[in-house]
């Protein structure tokens, strides 16, 4: 039987990680979880379990936080004997996250083969830790998942083998539509006295936004404004707890505890627009045909601004308020980006368990002629 470890870390690994885990066993592979426990809180983890259906870790190596260097390297040194204990063929990990690049290393140096799920996507900022977790990691992947076209091609102009290349869907949107319905029977809007189309929902959590008090201070500047003509949700995330706290909300911004799964998607869905940060919400909210304004100056996820219901605002107070504005007056029509159809968990099991083991297959530096240009 083919073993195989899957990786999550925080909780934008959750709703990655359960459908490639389900995939993987309905094809008879034996599938471990191991936790890094980057994030670890009730809110942040015991919730989004619950909601998802995810069966408690195998392993779990309690990361905890601090800075990139001790989170990296406390899941580096917890990682490498789970790794030699466990023998797997291959190891799926997801994303972009601290725990993301520390078990590829492992992985790469132990000897199994390695799977990114969301390989190639790219924001073209190098102060992003996530941008260079994620290029890190492609780097020494076997397997190079790609959620969509746009990944694919960022991974060839970067030199990569058209055999590591593999163009899968958006795992994201499995779990979306596979618990649409059930989000959908929640009573989160009942609970807070809300109607479908009724209010915007804001999420904020990128440090850039949140830690940097004078970049907050202009963000919560242009959400006052806005909330005069549209009233805005903010399920308040814990690293945004604090400095929320500090600066005050303006009026017209409703403060909601952390969310989880099923009731935030519930929000996202009844939601007129919804402003965020996060990569994950950007995909979401195209997914589910909301209107989305990004609060960055750029996206790693361009295919939700070619193909979705994404607009990229910037971080400028007034730009905010006037792509708000032109969204509210004429809202972006519904679309969703081919192969994001439920079925990517699907094809990530296919390429991992029909690809052969690692002594058969060529390792992610080893030159490989393209097709009919080898010795004659």
């Amino acid at each position: 039987m083919t073993r195989i470890v899957c990786v999550a870390g925080a909780r934008p690994n959750y709703m990655k990680i359960k459908p490639v885990m389900d995939a993987l066993e309905r094809r008879g592979a034996e599938v471990v979880l191991v936790h890094t426990g980057q994030h670890y809180d009730e809110s942040m983890n015991d919730v989004f379990f619950r909601d998802l259906g995810i069966r408690p870790p195998d392993r779990y190596l309690g990361a905890g936080s601090g800075s990139h260097a001790q989170q990296t390297g406390r899941v580096m040194a917890a990682f490498e004997p789970l790794v030699e204990d466990l023998a797997p063929d291959a190891v799926v990990v997801v994303g972009d996250i601290n725990s993301t690049l520390a078990c590829a290393l492992v992985t790469a140096k132990t000897g199994p083969l390695l799977a990114h799920v969301e390989a190639g996507l790219r924001s073209r900022d190098w102060s992003m830790p996530e941008e260079v977790n994620r290029v890190a990691t492609d780097r020494v992947s076997d397997y190079l998942l790609a959620p969509s076209p746009d990944a694919a091609a960022n991974l060839r102009a970067e030199g990569y083998r058209e055999d590591q290349i593999h163009v899968v869907g958006n795992v994201m949107i499995d779990t979306l539509l596979a618990n649409l319905d059930r989000a959908r029977q929640s009573d989160v809007l009942t609970r807070h006295g809300l109607t479908r189309g009724g209010y915007g929902l804001v999420t904020l959590h990128r440090p850039a936004n949140v830690d940097d008090p004078g970049a907050l201070r202009g963000l919560l500047k242009a959400l006052g404004e806005i909330a005069g003509r549209c009233p805005l949700l903010l399920p308040v995330h814990p690293r945004a707890a604090q400095r929320l706290a500090e600066l005050g909300v303006p009026d017209g911004i409703r403060l909601l505890p952390a969310a989880g799964y099923l009731d935030f998607i519930a929000l996202q869905d009844s939601a007129r627009l919804v402003l965020t940060d996060s990569g994950g919400v950007q995909e979401e909210t195209t997914a589910l045909g909301v209107p989305c304004v990004t609060l960055r100056e750029n996206t790693e996820r361009p295919i939700t601004v070619a193909e979705g219901t994404n607009v990229l605002a910037g971080t400028d107070p007034d730009r905010i308020v006037a792509t708000v504005d032109k969204v509210l007056d004429d809202p972006p029509p519904p679309r969703c980006p081919a192969l994001w159809d439920g079925r990517a968990s699907e094809r990530i099991a296919a390429v991992l368990l029909d690809g052969g083991p690692a002594r058969t297959r060529p390792r992610p530096t080893d030159l490989v002629p393209a097709a009919g240009h080898g010795p004659q």
